[in-house]
Parts: C-alpha cells; sequence; structure tokens
C-alpha cells in the first residue's frame, strides 16, 4: 500500500496519447472514458488553459496540437494528448508521433513520461487499415506496446 501511494505521488496523472485516422472517434472514445458530455480543457505543455475548440464529427481534421493536454473535468487524472489524425501520406504527422513518443520516452520523470499509447481504427470502412496505419505500427517504434481499439459507431455505448 505505501509503494501505491508513493508512486500516486510521484505520478498523480495517467498520461494517454491517442493516434489514429481523422475522425475515428477518438475525442468521442474519450468523452466515454471519462463519462464526459463536455469537451475537454486544452492545456498548453507548460499548464496554461488554452482557448481552443476541438473539432469532432466533421470532415475537417483537427488541428491538434500532440503537445498539448486534454483534460476532462469529470476525471482530471487522465492527461490525454491527440495526434492530429493519420491519413494516406501522411509521413508528416506519423513523424510528429514518433518524435513525441521518442522524446516522452527519454524524459526520467515518472509523471512526463506515456503510459499507455491508444490507437483507434473505424470497423464501418471498407479499408479498415490504411498505408499510415501500417507505417505507424511497422516504423514508428511505438507499435508494439500499443492498445488498439476499434470503434465503431459510440453513440450506442
Amino acid at each position: 500500500m505505501d509503494q501505491a501511494i508513493d508512486l500516486r505521488s510521484k505520478c498523480p496523472h495517467f498520461r494517454i496519447l491517442v493516434v489514429g485516422r481523422a475522425n475515428a472517434g477518438k475525442t468521442t472514445l474519450l468523452k466515454k472514458v471519462c463519462n464526459s458530455v463536455e469537451d475537454p480543457e486544452i492545456f498548453s505543455p507548460d499548464g496554461k488553459k488554452l482557448d481552443l475548440a476541438v473539432v469532432e464529427g466533421t470532415a475537417q481534421r483537427g488541428e491538434h496540437d500532440i503537445e498539448n493536454q486534454l483534460i476532462f473535468k469529470s476525471n482530471r487524472q487522465f492527461i490525454f494528448h491527440d495526434s492530429r489524425g493519420f491519413e494516406s501520406g501522411s509521413a508528416n504527422e506519423i513523424q510528429k508521433v514518433k518524435d513525441f513518443v521518442t522524446a516522452r520516452s527519454a524524459t526520467r520523470e515518472l509523471s512526463n513520461q506515456l503510459h499507455a499509447i491508444w490507437y483507434c481504427m473505424p470497423t464501418d470502412t471498407t479499408r479498415p487499415m490504411l498505408a499510415a496505419d501500417e507505417q505507424f505500427f511497422n516504423n514508428s517504434g511505438a507499435g508494439k506496446g500499443t492498445l488498439n481499439l476499434f470503434v465503431k459507431d459510440l453513440e450506442l455505448f
């Protein structure tokens, strides 16, 4: 019990990177996990609250900065980092994710490390695996420790 309290004092948050295709249901999944109907609050890497909107359920891709922290009022124990979304030919975005994972892996502070990577893949499509998905799993260095979440119509959750 003392070890758990000691660990919790060193790392009060569980940090999760959420990646996958644009419009795969990433934000909707996070709302379900955190039992929230509200969008998360967005904070800069240094903890300053930002006045940014979360783009969800549209044809446009979100303008996410992977370094920003998404925190839900309903569950402040999770810090989420959201990628912009992978599309075919999105080598630039995959490189940003790879660099982010590498940097978080190199830090010595437990509270700043990534504790999980969730890769969201839509199942309601004729192409469940795109070249960008394969590139992430084969070349990012993060694919081996990633939890794959297959999402379909999360409104039914």
